[in-house]
């Protein structure tokens, strides 16, 4: 038997990427097109998740997508209204984004990946990712207010004072009725750790960022008016209460550079991308949706680089993203 002829497969993907992943998807299979790393265009890599990992947090999860895993982590800390600027009691709309009470941060520099150099400042895309998870923390509105107040009832109290002629008067401005008011809040950190990095980051780190705030006991909190603090209980904790499941799709466009000019020569969308993928492709979009409800809503969508997708593709989009919200569904029950 003749011995085979040419580059060995991974010396080929090292040397030409483009040329390597254009030659597995324009190639004439039985099964059609098929990426270097064995799935279909339109193919994810299957999701792994695993909640309570952390015994030190509030409520913690790891989630892995192939060779991207991510650990997340969320830890509870009460602050006093009165150390909040420009508290109102009457803001109950944007006050978890106006006293910021959610913060996500995420980090790369662990080693996770030789591009990510450990004990270095955040790069731009650890800086990009932590502000898109603030974003859709916030206009996907996943956590409840009500779920972070700490509430006080106070006292009825009728402070009287003297006016100049010795009648006595009550003071309105010290009159209370005890009603219930909100006296402190929880802020809740939320610290994502890459353990490995193979692509995709966005979407492993939100799936973290749900999967522990699904997983997030809060201690039994009260106002102390003794001392002036709030106190947790040991024994009694609390979960937030989340009833939606937003799930993140992403995907890039692999394109033909060597047919025509751009949108004339063939594309691939290639959902869930790899690193040597996310290299190649410098258009991609990344569409939020939940199907909880009868009907799907889209939280959000964010298109990046290039012409390709065009609105019809994008309304064909919108299904290939329920369908991975159903994947991240099964794993989450």
């Amino acid at each position: 038997m003749a011995s085979e002829v040419g580059l060995p497969r991974a010396t080929f993907a090292k040397l030409a990427p483009h040329p390597y992943l254009l030659a597995n998807l324009d190639s004439q299979t039985p099964g059609g097109p098929l990426r270097s790393n064995g799935r279909a265009p339109d193919v994810g890599r299957s999701p792994y998740i695993n909640q309570s990992s952390l015994t030190h947090a509030h409520g913690s999860a790891l989630v892995r997508l192939g060779n991207t895993t991510v650990i997340c982590g969320v830890r509870g800390e009460t602050i006093p209204v009165s150390k909040i600027p420009s508290f109102r009691e009457s803001n109950t709309e944007t006050e978890l984004l106006d006293y910021d009470l959610l913060v996500p941060n995420i980090e790369l520099a662990t080693g996770c990946s030789p591009q990510f150099l450990p004990g270095v400042p955040p790069t731009t895309l650890a800086q990009t990712l932590s502000t898109r998870a603030f974003s859709l923390l916030h206009s996907s509105k996943l956590v409840k207010p009500e779920d972070l107040r700490i509430r006080y009832s106070l006292p009825n109290v009728a402070a009287e004072s003297d006016d100049s002629n010795g009648d006595k008067m009550v003071d309105e401005e010290q009159e209370q009725n005890g009603e219930a008011v909100t006296i402190a809040y929880w802020v809740l950190y939320i610290d994502l750790y890459f353990i490995s990095f193979d692509g995709n980051p966005f979407d492993a780190s939100w799936a973290a960022i749900v999967a522990a705030l699904k997983d997030t006991k809060l201690p039994k909190a009260q106002w102390d008016a003794d001392r002036e603090m709030v106190l947790c209980s040991r024994s009694e904790s609390l979960p937030l209460t989340i009833t939606s499941l937003p799930v993140a799709c992403t995907a890039t466009v692999f394109n033909d550079k060597d047919l025509g000019t751009a949108g004339k020569g063939k594309y691939w969308l290639l959902l869930d991308p790899d690193s040597l993928e996310e290299k190649l492709c410098s258009e991609s979009i990344t569409m939020v949706v939940d199907k909880t409800s009868c009907k799907t809503k889209i939280l959000g969508i964010t298109k990046a680089g290039g012409t390709t997708i065009s609105p019809e593709l994008l309304s064909a989009y919108v299904e290939v993203s329920e369908k991975r919200w159903d994947e991240f569904k099964a794993v989450l029950s």
